[in-house]
């Protein structure tokens, strides 16, 4: 049964909650907010009660003492002043610490109940939906119940509990017979069977390769990490398209919607089919306030904020409504007005226990509870917006006030012709594989600045699009809608204010002049919180730290040597040691011998820079050690290396040692070749290499100390010298450099290849580009020098 309209007569709606004791959930969110700063300004009598659970180690009072210093407070702080605000949180305002799912006893004093608190995300995982909106409800209704009371509790819900439906949404129950228990404890289990069926072999094995193929070089412990993310990135993603799908099956856009439409099934089955007062508000779309606190006050973006924003910076060519689908907008001071005006104005109680019992506790279509009454907060009836003249809102504003691109331009805005949302995410397929095709062309070309830079732009328009899909996914029944919200009950109840209230506490929709709305209240607010983000880095590698090293003890700058601070590898450096006094009939061999390796190298590298190592180190087998040593003091070697040693190198090496940091020099391959600049370090770590009889075996002595052999190498001679890693400095050129990079507080990437260039782009690193010119060390810095291994040996 619903309750009958309100009386339109002025003064029929009662505008005070005189001394009321309110329990308010939700009260940290948007509207929760909203709703707490009516009650302490306008209703000064009330005792409020809030349910806040602690969070990131503040307890639950510290978060209500941080809420109260927001800007949605701060009218009221002013006009009572310090002491009225400390006297408010010690005798107005109460705190029962907990969340909906674990609710303790609750007083049993209550007058009103407002329910504001809910999940605000449109596309969560099904089973957090399905415990935020709906075991959160439960848990409620089942505390009130054990408390024993018989407050009147105004049920917070949304506008779209009716689903994807056409023509007029009426102001009461809704009229399905879905059994929501049993679709609260599927989407518990969805969790389960999904966690089961990432953890098959099959999918596991996917998600290794996918792994190996970004990370393989940097080794087996990122390609474990990088499979179990990508596991628990499907697990999500699978759990996501569970209540999308399930949601549109049962008739409603979204889970949120339909945990919604549940959440309301709950609220009268356990609260007014037991003969208590309920009230449903169901707002709308709810953005910024129209007049209070003041205009344009907002806390965050809300739902169609995203699109604004996007089209704003020009991430929106098309869109996929429907011109003259209506979108229902409502200031959030009217959502709040309403719900404290309902909540003023009970439904009456039932006449006799007998009505109440006659209601069925298991009645699942439409078990409205005695006198149960429900409100639409909506604009869409009495005072409509069309998507069109959205659009032309947005184009005029944005013309008039683009955001910028960069410090000399700004962002254009584009024209929407409205093609019909096939067309729309068919074209945003087509650039997704296109940006794919390109991504991959980019990972495969040298790395440089021109091709960074692209491959910033790249990894730019992947995300871009992916917001767009999203966004087109999320919103697509929201902007094609053909519903309009009957708001009949909540018209009567403004019509019956007191004469003579305050604009601001009314809710007369049709006073809203949609154009001055969003041309100086709603479009400038979400603008202002967007334009100090909006400025992108005009060039790749602006990240780097240009301020003078900082003098410390307690810190090392490690440095790569292949790439980092030599522009050679290890090839080069054999080749080098090889044309010292070597025959030069026995050359072309030796050429051709490496030539005809090259291809099996390339694959080593391409899997495994160990592996890599490993087999080209082979070709100093037979090399007595004598000579081997006598090649690196040579003048041709020495001076070899010192004109492929990178002037920028030298720079940052005497700036650190300048500084008083520890210098380390790491190589993969044998620390003796690094003995023509070893003197610039204050240490040199490295391989050494087996021998027999004086003689080189090809073997290592140790596995070679690159990719995450290096990193567990640098965490133990961290610790064992009382090094700060979190301060220090690192400087690597190769993706296999990654895991001992990611482990101190100043990574480098230096010329780096395209797949650390990529990870150093997304996690914002310093990327330095040093000259390849060649340079020349003319004198030594008397550092000490120190090998991996016995100094003796090769």
């Amino acid at each position: 049964m619903t309750a009958p309209l309100p009386s339109a007569t002025p003064g029929s709606t009662v505008a005070s909650l005189g001394s009321a004791h309110v329990l308010l959930t939700g009260g940290t969110g948007f509207v929760g907010q909203a709703i707490l700063e009516r009650l302490l300004s306008t209703h000064p009598d009330t005792t409020v009660t809030l349910l806040i659970r602690p969070k990131a180690g503040t307890p639950a009072l510290g978060r209500l003492r941080h809420l109260l210093k927001k800007p949605v407070f701060a009218s009221w702080r002013d006009r009572v002043g310090a002491e009225e605000v400390e006297r408010a949180l010690t005798e107005r305002l109460r705190v029962v610490e907990s969340s909906l799912g674990s609710l303790p006893d609750l007083p049993a004093d209550l007058d009103v109940v407002i329910h504001s608190a809910s999940t605000v995300s449109f596309d969560p995982p099904i089973d957090q939906a399905f415990d935020t909106n709906v075991g959160g409800a439960v848990g409620l209704y089942e505390a009130l119940r054990r408390a024993g009371g018989d407050p009147h509790v105004v049920h917070v819900s949304t506008a779209y509990v009716g689903g994807i439906r056409k023509g007029v949404f009426p102001e009461a129950a809704l009229t399905h017979a879905v059994d929501w228990r049993a679709e609260h404890a599927a989407a518990r289990d969805a969790r389960a069977r999904v966690e089961a069926a990432s953890r098959q072999p099959e999918t596991l094995r996917r998600f290794l390769a996918e792994g190996r193929a970004r990370h393989g070089k940097t080794g087996p412990q990122a390609v474990a990490t990088a499979a179990e993310e990508a596991r628990v990135a499907w697990v999500a993603a699978r759990l996501v398209d569970y209540g999308r799908t399930r949601a549109e099956t049962l008739g409603w856009t979204d889970v949120y919607t339909l945990t919604k439409a549940f959440a309301e099934r709950a609220a009268e089955e356990l609260w007014a089919a037991d003969g208590h007062r309920l009230s449903v508000v169901r707002p709308a779309i709810v953005e910024s306030a129209l007049r209070h606190p003041y205009p344009g006050w907002i806390d965050g973006f809300k739902v169609a904020d995203p699109l604004i924003m996007s089209y704003a910076r020009g991430l929106l060519p098309e869109f996929p409504g429907v011109p003259d689908s209506v979108l229902d907008i409502v200031p959030v001071d009217f959502v709040v007005n309403v719900i404290l005006a309902v909540a003023a104005n009970p439904p009456a109680r039932p006449v006799t226990d007998d009505a109440a019992a006659a209601v069925p506790a298991t009645r699942t279509a439409t078990p409205a509870g005695p006198e149960a009454q429900y409100f639409h907060v909506a604009s869409g009836n009495a005072n409509p917006f069309p998507i069109l003249r959205m659009f032309e809102n947005l184009n005029a504003f944005f013309t008039a006030n683009p955001l910028p691109r960069d410090e000399h331009t700004t962002i254009p805005v584009p024209h929407w012709d409205f093609p019909g949302v096939r067309k729309v995410e068919g074209a945003i397929r087509f650039k997704q594989r296109t940006n794919d095709w390109r991504e991959r062309v980019l990972t495969h070309l040298p790395s440089n600045q021109r091709t960074r830079t692209a491959l910033s732009d790249v990894q730019t328009r992947r995300a871009d699009l992916e917001s767009l899909q999203s966004l087109t996914d999320l919103y697509r029944h929201y902007v094609q809608s053909e519903i309009i919200f009957d708001d009949r009950r909540t018209r009567a109840l403004h019509a019956g204010l007191p004469e003579g209230s305050p604009a601001d506490v009314g809710f007369d929709v049709t006073d809203i002049d949609w154009e001055e709305y969003f041309q100086t209240v709603h479009f400038p607010s979400i603008t202002a919180m967007t334009r100090a983000f909006s400025v992108r880095p005009a060039a790749v590698g602006a990240v780097v730290d240009t301020r003078p090293l900082p003098p410390r003890t307690d810190v090392v700058a490690v440095f790569d040597l292949e790439g980092t601070v030599l522009d050679s590898n290890i090839v080069e450096q054999y080749l080098w040691v090889r044309s010292n006094g070597f025959r030069k009939a026995a050359w072309p061999g030796e050429v051709a011998s490496l030539l005809t390796g090259l291809p099996a190298y390339l694959r080593a590298e391409s899997r495994d820079r160990g592996e890599f190592i490993r087999s080209f180190l082979r070709r100093y087998s037979g090399m007595p050690v004598s000579r081997l040593r006598g090649v690196v003091r040579s003048g041709g070697y020495a001076d070899a290396v010192r004109r492929h040693t990178l002037p920028e190198a030298l720079a940052r090496i005497a700036e650190h040692r300048a500084a008083g940091h520890r210098t380390v020099l790491v190589t993969g391959s044998i620390a003796t070749l690094a003995g023509p600049i070893a003197d610039l370090f204050d240490e040199v770590v490295g391989s050494t290499m087996h021998e027999r009889d004086g003689v080189l075996t090809g073997y290592l002595a140790q596995p070679p100390l690159v990719d995450e052999a290096r990193a567990a190498w640098l965490t133990q001679w961290a610790r064992e010298n009382e090094i700060d890693l979190t301060g220090s400095y690192g400087y690597g050129d190769s993706h296999a450099d990654l895991a001992w990079l990611e482990l101190l507080g100043n990574p480098s990437a230096v010329n780096p290849d395209s797949n650390l260039a990529r990870e150093a782009l997304r996690r914002r690193w310093s990327i330095r580009d040093w000259a390849r010119a060649r340079g020349a060390v003319t004198a030594t810095t008397g550092g000490s020098t120190t090998r991996k291994g016995d100094g003796g040996q090769v």
